[in-house]
């Protein structure tokens, strides 16, 4: 996901001399499914050809050993250099060009090749547009409408008050509708003021929910590494924010991008890592030895912050008072499925929403299509909603189904579920599990 803005950067500057084909090897079965895969590319605005290598034919053939792989190709057909790993931009384009004036001095770069026809993926209109995250309020829903980049105020019922955003993915500060997001996702509120990790921008916003005024409490717009040390928020840079979660006057952070748990002080204007070293994988232990993965989802409840740790389908456990990291459920990078059960054989698949209420934890185990439910006094997982196939309907709970949930928020009336790839946010009666749609696609 980090990849696609450099491309998109380099499409944008040369055009038709450099063509980029996507090559989808895909880690979960969920997303070997190529409807699945459409979807992605729609979410991510991807323009160039993907192909989906469901069979890793394309990764052996080219030797793939990571995530992402870039191989590049001179114009006469041959590999000519491979690297493993994020590539920024400021990196890429000047290899790109150096490339480019070697192929032109060697005139083997034909200006009049024709471009590649690509079929366009239609989009269609939305209320809503891939949906991340949702948060309930005792008095309004927030709904971090990630496709159409800006945040729904909406009542309870699902009937709109008013949005956030105008609509350009872009980092602006200001009025309500002058003011932009990037891909926002995970939300928290204290008082008056949202806050919103507003993820492709690599920040964290503000909303004035009196005024409407949006203003950047940290990040400065640029995708940065992992840091151990503290730093002013707002000269600090950050790496894909996905969810955030309040206690008192600190606000803690998926840092997504580096595999970590940050923290922001709202008081002093600072941030810091709190939790992970910045290595990707599963290890419990000390805040700063531990492990973490592409960690989407945070729930705060009795001292415990919990995180949906989505790459090695886990529910992590961070004690606030110890200040330790252990592990209720889930096991390793390539250890994952759909089953139900107790600690070691529990098995989730990509899991990006979680949310606590009554002393249970409520899952959005995304590429299950499933809404579960963690007691996490004894590490006991069942599924609550959903079959587990792909599709959209209200109804009871093994009735009713989902595509891709990705956020959960704990309501008064129910569960309120970010139902992803439907554009929809759904809410489940607490007594006996109805689903019913509050808003439509």
């Amino acid at each position: 996901m980090h990849t696609f803005p450099q491309l998109r950067k380099l499409e944008q500057k040369y055009g038709d001399k450099v063509v980029i084909v996507g090559v989808h090897s895909p880690k979960f079965p969920a997303e070997r499914d190529t409807a699945n895969l459409r979807e992605a590319v729609l979410r991510y605005r991807i323009e160039h050809p993907v192909v989906n290598d469901r069979d890793f034919q394309v990764w052996q053939r080219f030797g793939g050993r990571a995530w992402p792989t870039l191989v590049f190709i001179d114009p006469e057909g041959r590999v000519i250099r491979k690297h493993e790993g994020e590539l920024p931009f400021a990196q890429f384009d000047p290899l790109v060009e150096r490339m480019l004036q070697d192929f032109e001095q060697r005139g083997v770069l034909n200006p009049a090749a024709s471009p590649i026809a690509v079929e366009g993926i239609a989009r269609p209109a939305h209320t809503l547009s891939f949906p991340g995250k949702v948060l309930a309020c005792d008095d309004a829903l927030y709904i971090a409408d990630t496709n159409h980049h800006r945040i729904v105020e909406a009542n309870l019922d699902g009937s709109i008050r008013r949005t956030f955003g105008s609509g350009e993915p872009a980092l602006v500060d200001g009025p309500a509708q002058h003011a932009a997001f990037q891909q926002p996702q995970g939300m928290a509120r204290a008082g008056t003021t949202l806050y919103v990790a507003d993820t492709e921008n690599h920040a964290i916003r503000a909303i004035g929910l009196k005024t409407g005024e949006v203003s950047t409490v940290a990040g400065t717009g640029a995708q940065g590494p992992a840091i151990s040390g503290a730093g002013p928020a707002r000269a600090t840079s950050l790496s894909s924010p996905w969810d955030l979660a309040l206690s008192e006057r600190v606000c803690y952070v998926a840092m997504a991008g580096t595999h970590q748990i940050w923290a922001l002080d709202l008081d002093r204007q600072s941030i810091a890592a709190f939790a992970g070293t910045g290595r990707e994988g599963l290890l419990d232990g000390p805040l700063g030895q531990a492990w973490f993965a592409q960690s989407s989802g945070l729930a705060l409840t009795n001292g415990h912050l919990y995180v949906a740790d989505s790459e090695v389908s886990a529910v992590r456990d961070i004690d606030l008072r110890a200040r330790v990291v252990s592990t209720l459920v889930g096991e390793d990078l390539f250890v994952f499925g759909d089953q139900d059960g107790e600690a070691g054989v529990v098995r989730l698949q990509h899991p990006l929403g979680i949310t606590a209420w009554n002393g249970l934890l409520y899952l959005a185990d995304s590429y299950n299509n499933k809404i579960k439910r963690l007691d996490p006094r004894h590490r006991a997982v069942r599924t609550w909603l959903g079959s587990g196939a792909g599709g959209r309907a209200d109804g009871p709970p093994g009735s009713a189904s989902f595509r891709e949930p990705s956020g959960v928020c704990a309501g008064a009336r129910g569960l309120y579920i970010a139902d992803t790839n439907n554009h929809r946010i759904a809410l489940a009666d607490w007594s006996v599990g109805e689903v019913r749609t509050v808003i439509a696609a």
